[in-house]
């Protein structure tokens, strides 16, 4: 197939280029390279990708590309993903999560594309698990606590407005806590990355609040293995991408501090940060039942792939 990846040259987005690639799939990659990173993309485009540099809020760019390329299946994953920085700046946020994800739309439609995959988040959208049986189905009431969480919950929303105004053909992802190699050690987002980069760079790593607050990691292998098995299917409306359990950071930092062989891997405490929840894991059931999908990966066995690619 021909597939369009938004966001191609992060994290996430990297990693499903060359998994496409090694299937046989034609990629072309839209990215401003504001966060993402060419290198990333070198494997990518030593493969055959295409990288077009462009920003998802330049509408014209978005429906001129996909209207050349008529891509079959288009993974909507460029974002700002900062939830601090949401915080700071709401409207620029939206800016790109909910105006972006609009234009992604209109080029879709416009070139008749057969499936949208879009990146959503568990770890954001519900808001706080703490008070509520863990871990959440989808059908969870959403409480989002940070700009980030809503514009991403209002992408969905859009999602489903185009399913009904136009037929097209959606799916939004609600993606756990994503972490592997490619991360940016050196970011705002991803703390086991950045916790990797502090591990290897002999420094300690902050910890905001107590450290007790928890996540549900998910290993970015597992899921480009959803977001392909999504592409193939039918199934509409928002699937979690999680394992369904809970790690706590200081758990994380024990663990880290465990495998590069460093006792005194000890966290300085920092204040608590707005935004942020303090418990949430997300139920993957309906991916197992709809899309065939199980996370593989064990959080061990992800940690120490991550930290030997830093």
């Amino acid at each position: 197939m021909k597939a369009l990846v938004t966001g191609g040259a992060g994290f996430i987005g990297s990693n499903l280029s060359d998994v496409l690639l090694a299937q046989g799939d034609e990629v072309i990659v839209i990215d401003d390279l504001s966060t993402g990173r060419r290198e990333n993309l070198e494997p990518g485009l030593a493969a055959g990708a295409k990288l077009v540099e462009a920003d998802i809020r330049d509408r014209a760019a978005l429906e001129q590309l996909a209207a050349a390329e008529k891509p079959e299946v288009i993974f909507h994953l460029a974002a700002q993903i900062d939830v601090r920085k949401s915080i700071a700046d709401p409207a620029f946020d939206a800016s790109i999560n909910v105006g972006g994800t609009a234009n992604v739309l209109e080029a879709a439609r416009a070139a008749g594309s057969r499936r949208i995959v879009f990146s959503s988040t568990g770890g954001a959208i519900y808001g706080e698990g703490a008070g509520q049986e863990l871990p959440l189905a989808e059908d969870a009431p959403l409480a989002p606590e940070a700009p980030y969480g809503q514009s991403k919950f209002a992408g969905e929303g859009y999602l489903a407005l185009y399913e009904r105004l136009y037929g097209l053909s959606t799916i939004p992802l609600r993606l756990g806590n994503v972490y592997g190699p490619r991360q940016d050690p050196l970011g705002e987002a991803g703390v086991i990355a950045i916790f990797c980069g502090k591990l290897r760079a002999g420094e300690r790593p902050t910890v905001f609040g107590d450290g007790k607050q928890t996540r549900d990691y998910i290993y970015v292998g597992d899921v480009v293995a959803a977001m392909l098995s999504a592409a193939d299917s039918e199934t509409t409306g928002p699937i979690n991408i999680g394992t369904g359990i809970e790690t706590d950071v200081l758990e994380l930092v024990s663990a880290l501090g465990e495998l590069g062989g460093n006792e005194g891997f000890e966290p300085e405490m920092a204040p608590p940060r707005t935004g942020e929840v303090q418990r949430i894991s997300i139920d993957p059931a309906r991916a197992g039942r709809e899309l065939g999908w199980v996370p593989q990966m064990a959080l061990a066995e992800g940690l120490r792939r991550t930290l030997a690619s830093i």
